[in-house]
């Protein structure tokens, strides 16, 4: 997949495409329905998704001042292995600045879209809006699709036990631990991806060594302990596996900064810089305090044992 994060100066092999708009986090189900309607619109033309960062939520709150607790669920690297996964061959991850925020909604579909983007066809869901202030929505689109020469297509919300997908409802299922609901909601696992940074190495001393990533920005599902399965996307170690993992602050040891610490099962290796992407699976207990390093150890076992006997369960 090719990653445009600009819609000025793009060359001719970039334009063209029929794209699914709007900032696809989560990539769940009714995402997906998107892209298949801009996919189905145009076969002849590259598939595209046309997105923002910041995230268009995040800048606005930074702009008045207003401090907001992380609420996405993806960051844009998550994001962009999903939609390759689905089949976008481009991404156009426009940068939602100043200059984005003032177009009026006429000068956002000429600019970007026609003129920059060069795009054959467009969808989106019923609820998009996009423009300065949020003045236009997939009607206004529609007309100015039709002024200057671009298709767009209009898609039902997609409603799951009788209430639209949204990512708030994502959000709220894994605030309470039930990655499993979630599941259900985005058509694949919860994901959390990134680098794997440098600990403090404890876990390497307690004879369970953990790849270490940070959770900057994003939403927190509930803290504790999960059976989780583990790609590792980049170097010599590439490949899946089983794991369990602690998404917290690691209250034995006085730490206040959530981060998500990965043990992966039968894994010999160095896996410092490389980029993992762990999904939730279950949720195995809440972060606890013990009595001790051998009663800590002794949990870790039998979290251990308890997240081997659920990913070994046929689904």
């Amino acid at each position: 997949m090719h990653i445009h994060r600009d819609w000025r100066g793009l060359p001719a092999a970039a334009r063209g495409a029929t794209v699914a708009m709007g900032n696809f986090d989560g990539v769940h189900r009714g995402h997906r329905v998107v892209i298949d309607a801009a996919r189905a619109a145009r076969p002849d033309a590259p598939l595209g998704v046309v997105t923002f960062e910041p995230h268009p939520r995040s800048y606005f709150a930074q702009a008045a001042g207003r401090a907001e607790p992380p609420f996405r669920l993806m960051n844009p690297e998550a994001r962009a292995n999903r939609l390759a996964r689905l089949g976008v061959s481009r991404l156009y991850e426009l940068p939602f600045d100043a200059v984005l925020a003032s177009l009026a909604p006429p000068d956002f579909a000429r600019e970007v879209l026609a003129e920059g983007l060069g795009v054959v066809h467009v969808a989106v869901g019923a609820d998009f809006r996009f423009g300065r202030g949020r003045q236009g929505d997939a009607s206004t689109l529609q007309g100015l699709g039709q002024a200057l020469g671009f298709g767009v297509t209009v898609v039902p919300l997609l409603a799951q036990g009788g209430a639209p997908a949204s990512s708030t409802a994502i959000r709220a299922a894994l605030a309470a631990g039930r990655p499993r609901e979630a599941e259900a909601m985005l058509g694949h696992w919860h994901r959390i991806e990134g680098e794997v940074l440098h600990g403090e190495k404890r876990g390497r001393q307690l004879g369970y060594p953990t790849a270490n990533m940070a959770l900057d920005g994003l939403h927190l599902p509930r803290l504790g302990v999960y059976a989780v399965l583990a790609d590792v996307l980049t170097g010599p170690h590439k490949g899946a596996y089983g794991g369990v993992a602690s998404l917290g602050v690691r209250p034995m040891f006085g730490e206040n900064t959530p981060n998500l610490e990965t043990f992966l099962f039968d894994f010999t290796g160095d896996l410092y810089g490389e980029h993992l992407s762990i999904a939730l699976v279950d949720y195995l207990r809440p972060e606890m305090r013990f009595d001790g390093v051998e009663a800590l150890v002794a949990q870790m076992r039998a979290d251990e044992a308890e997240a081997r006997r659920i990913l070994s369960a046929p689904r």
